[in-house]
C-alpha cells in the first residue's frame, strides 16, 4: 500500500520556524520526485517546492523562495520542508506528493501519490 504521511505541522508565531516531514512507503522512493503543496481555505492548491529523485535538484515558488528549504533522505524514505520566517499568509494545510517524472514541476497533475496533509497555522 502506497503511503505518504506528513508530520510536523502546528501553531507557530509569525517569524517562527517549523520543519515538516513526509514519510513514504509502498513504492520505490528513489524513483520519485517529491513535491510540497499547500491549500488555504477558499484558495486553490499552490505548489511550493519539489526535489528530484536522486540528483538533488530543487524548485521553489516565488512565495517561499529564500524562506523554505526542501531536502530528502533516501535512506529513510523521507523528505523534509524546513520553513523559516513564517508569515500568517503561510497558514494552510500542507501536503507532500510523489511524481514519477524526472522534470521538476509544481503542477499537481503530474503527481501520482498524495499524503493526507498537515495543518500549519501562523499567528500574527
Amino acid at each position: 500500500e502506497v503511503q505518504l504521511v506528513e508530520s510536523g505541522g502546528g501553531l507557530v508565531q509569525a517569524g517562527g520556524s517549523l520543519r515538516l516531514s513526509c514519510a513514504a512507503s509502498g513504492f520505490t522512493f528513489d524513483d520519485y520526485a517529491i513535491g510540497w503543496f499547500r491549500q488555504a481555505p477558499g484558495k486553490e492548491r499552490e505548489g511550493l517546492s519539489c526535489i528530484s529523485s536522486s540528483d538533488g535538484l530543487t524548485y521553489y515558488a516565488n512565495s517561499v523562495a529564500g524562506r523554505f528549504t526542501v531536502s530528502r533522505d533516501n535512506a529513510k524514505n523521507t523528505v523534509y520542508l524546513q520553513m523559516n520566517s513564517l508569515k500568517p499568509e503561510d497558514t494552510a494545510v500542507y501536503y507532500c506528493a510523489a511524481s514519477p517524472f524526472h522534470e521538476l514541476t509544481a503542477d499537481g497533475r503530474f503527481y501520482a501519490y498524495w499524503g493526507q496533509g498537515t495543518q500549519v497555522t501562523v499567528s500574527s
